[in-house]
């Protein structure tokens, strides 16, 4: 099987450079750890294979010789399926965007300032792509949506800290599908996908 990089070889040739998705699923696998598991089995590898990936990319960050984010990205992806210039308020960024396996509605973002610097890395739809319909808190499914389609769907949300780097964590109100009732709710998010609800409590009278 082909091993450039974002290719998936057996996993007892494990390459390097190693498939990043491998990165962005051990990460997941700390809130949805069953999701987790059924698309290593999907893509052919072990638990064993994940952590080593994540090994592999942790010690590229570290490095002493390490390099620019953006180097790194495209030593394990390859080059990317596109770029743009976008803007921000008053800045300028660049936007390069990879496929990813497993989600082919969705494309792996990195967003660099005029420096090279990353400002941002996640997951979001593909250009063209139909998004999820999200109208009450039953559609919130795990991995079936991206930060920003949730932020629009239930503005104005409000974001807040993660809890760990390349984590988000957005606090909104929604319908339940049952009855209609508003309630508030914190959602939690790694590189940009949605894992899981939390803190759930009727909303305020003012939002």
């Amino acid at each position: 099987m082909d091993s450039a990089p974002g290719s998936f070889p057996q996993a007892d040739s494990f390459p390097a450079p190693f498939p990043f998705v491998l990165v962005l699923l051990r990460r997941m696998a700390d809130h949805q750890p069953g999701l987790v598991e059924d698309a290593l089995r999907e893509l052919g590898f072990g638990r064993a294979v994940m952590r080593e990936a994540n090994r592999r990319w942790q010690a590229m960050q570290r490095s002493p010789r390490r390099r620019s984010a953006v180097a790194r990205y495209r030593a394990v992806l390859g080059p990317p399926e596109s770029t743009a210039t976008r803007r921000i308020g008053d800045l300028t960024c660049e936007a390069l965007s990879w496929s990813v396996p497993l989600w082919p509605d969705l494309r792996f973002e990195v967003l660099t300032a005029p420096n090279g610097a990353v400002w941002n890395e996640w997951l979001v739809r593909a250009p063209g792509a139909p998004g999820p319909r999200l109208r009450t808190a039953d559609d919130l499914v795990p991995w079936s949506c991206t930060v920003d389609e949730v932020a629009r769907a239930f503005a104005p949300a409000r974001p807040m800290e993660g809890s760990a780097p390349t984590r988000w964590r957005l606090a909104f109100d929604a319908p339940e599908a049952e009855n209609g009732e508003l309630r508030h709710y914190v959602a939690e998010f790694t590189w940009g996908l949605l894992q899981r609800m939390e803190n759930v409590r009727p909303a305020s009278p003012t939002g």
